[in-house]
């Protein structure tokens, strides 16, 4: 049996025709490339709509410890995170309100990942409320991820390797956290281009231990006010200021060359005629002390633009980098309004622990107060008050004062002629000698009433801290009716964002029976960790008292 075999003979080489296929398998390549990328964009932006719809459903109102919306879709948990959380009571809600933060382990500023929407302090926050007569305590939360847009962070490491983040709890090695949760995602982006600029630049972190280096701490803030943007893209597109900390006496120091050129990178490759404008502007604070405090007293506007706006409470707020701003600007957005409605129209507002006059500049607009009276003891808020006040719609017709003093030195001067005083104290709550006035109000009105020359007198004022606070004052006049010198206040509202200091603050209003608990509402300014801002509300008088009256009337009424 023999085998047959066929030759043919092979086509002789054309380089011209290996090219052309080569350039087709190329382009077959690219196509393949292209639709890949295609499905992934498309991938991430069904994430980001299924994020957004998360973040919308996240901004939820819980009444007593329940939510009252459905919760968030779940998210499927990556197999590191399923083997350290194999508990199958871990609820849909909890994994799809997880931080899911790579540097949760080492950074100290969040403290728990899970239940982002609802702290366990919630609940003892509701059962403290309800056993002084409040049962609809309310609990607002906003936004879950991206919420901080404003940060303090210490600059360490070397040139070639900037570390940019927080003190490790209980140390002070910093932890970089460039893939940070919680910052507004341009603070992330701001940070790692601080990180190229001083590589490039070859500018020195700080050594704490030798005080030696050129960079010790970076303020970031966003704003999100440009108007320019529809509303739903504002907050996305915020921009940055950035403020450096410098090792320095001032600027007359030989390392401000090197301060200087690092301004203008950061200006040069975020600024105003880049395509992402990201930096809104650079200022310099010059510090050289060894203490803990972050800031010096000396400030320079470097380059971009001076005023930073906020729209807040339904104002334009001016803040400047010295100024205190509330770093979750959307729940405070949201605290304002609530509070709006428990301030009469028309009523005489005093704000103590005042800043730069957010609180108090929002309620002469949207409540149409008589007068308004902030006090502040940083004076680095004046220059920002007065720049808010001149942005105050027209309509605007309030005696307007801001005073820079202590509001704990002799209160009582600063309580006599209001309807409403609004505090807003640090975490460590009340000034003692404050706690004290407002308990011994009762007895304070019956001295005012019963005395021929009123306290609130002004013409013969002698002490020296009244007179300061004078000098440093800024006073808007209008033609409204001037109050009562010798009023005293009827509500008052205590804003607190230290829920230990709240409680024992609440129990000596409440003991004192000057005071009763009227309404109170928590917001979740701080997710991530078991901090939440109190809104409560005052009236004078006891509760007791109250429904004593009450019933006397009902029984007044009855016929014989």
């Amino acid at each position: 049996m023999s085998a047959s075999f066929s030759f043919f003979s092979l086509p002789p080489y054309d380089p011209h025709r290996h090219r052309h296929r080569q350039r087709q398998d190329r382009q077959r390549h690219r196509q393949r490339q292209d639709r890949q990328r295609h499905r992934q964009r498309h991938r991430q932006r069904q994430d980001r709509q299924r994020q957004d719809r998360h973040l919308s459903l996240s901004s939820i109102t819980c009444r007593a410890g329940t939510c009252s919306s459905l919760p968030p879709p779940e998210v499927p948990l990556s197999p590191s995170t399923a083997s350290t959380n194999s508990n199958p009571n871990i609820s849909a809600t909890r994994l799809s309100c997880a931080l899911e933060c790579p540097h949760f382990q080492s950074c100290s500023g969040c403290t728990h990942e899970y239940n982002l929407h609802h702290p366990s302090v919630v609940d003892e926050a509701a059962d403290f409320f309800k056993a002084f007569g409040v049962s609809d305590f309310t609990f607002d939360s906003c936004r879950l991820w991206g919420w901080r847009c404003r940060a303090k962070l210490a600059v360490r490491g070397s040139s070639a390797k900037p570390l940019i983040g927080l003190y490790q709890e209980g140390t002070h090695h910093v932890v970089d956290i460039p893939h940070c949760k919680v910052h507004h995602p341009n603070i992330n982006a701001a940070v790692e281009l601080l990180k190229t600029g001083i590589t490039q630049l070859n500018v020195e972190p700080y050594d704490e231990d030798l005080g030696t280096g050129e960079l010790r701490y970076v303020q970031m803030a966003v704003t999100t006010h440009d108007t320019s943007l529809p509303l739903s893209q504002r907050y996305k597109n915020g921009r940055v200021q950035i403020t450096l900390v410098w090792n320095s006496r001032s600027e007359c120091a030989g390392s401000f060359e090197k301060l200087d050129a690092l301004s203008n990178f950061l200006w040069r490759n975020g600024g105003l005629r880049c395509k992402f404008h990201l930096v809104h502007s650079v200022w310099a604070n010059f510090q050289t002390s060894t203490s803990n405090v972050i800031f010096g007293n000396r400030w320079r506007h470097l380059v971009g633009e001076r005023d930073f706006w906020e729209h807040l409470g339904g104002i334009d707020v001016s803040l400047a980098p010295s100024s205190f701003g509330q770093a979750n600007t959307r729940a405070f957005d949201s605290l304002l309004r609530k509070l709006q409605k428990y301030v009469p129209f028309g009523s005489s507002i005093v704000d103590l622990y005042g800043g730069a006059g957010v609180i108090g500049l929002s309620l002469a607009f949207t409540r149409k107060s008589r007068s308004i009276k902030c006090i502040e003891i940083n004076k680095e808020s004046k220059l920002s008050f007065e720049k808010t006040v001149s942005r105050l719609p027209e309509c605007v017709q309030s005696n307007i004062q801001w005073h820079h003093a202590d509001a704990s030195i002799e209160p009582f001067t600063w309580l006599m002629g209001s309807d409403v005083v609004v505090v807003d104290p640090p975490r460590k709550g009340l000034d003692p000698s404050l706690a004290d006035a407002l308990q011994s109000i009762p007895s304070l009105e019956h001295t005012a009433q019963t005395s021929k020359c009123s306290i609130g007198k002004v013409n013969n004022e002698r002490r020296p801290w009244i007179l300061r606070a004078r000098e440093a004052s800024v006073s808007v006049q209008s033609k409204a009716t001037s109050e009562d010198s010798r009023s005293l206040p009827e509500t008052l509202v205590y804003i607190s964002c230290g829920w230990e200091s709240f409680k024992e603050d609440c129990k000596s209003l409440l003991s004192s029976k000057a005071w009763h608990l009227d309404k109170a509402h928590g917001f979740n300014f701080f997710p991530g960790t078991q901090s939440i801002e109190v809104l409560a509300v005052f009236k004078r008088g006891g509760r007791a008292s109250l429904k004593k009256n009450r019933s006397g009337k009902k029984k007044k009424k009855t016929p014989l």
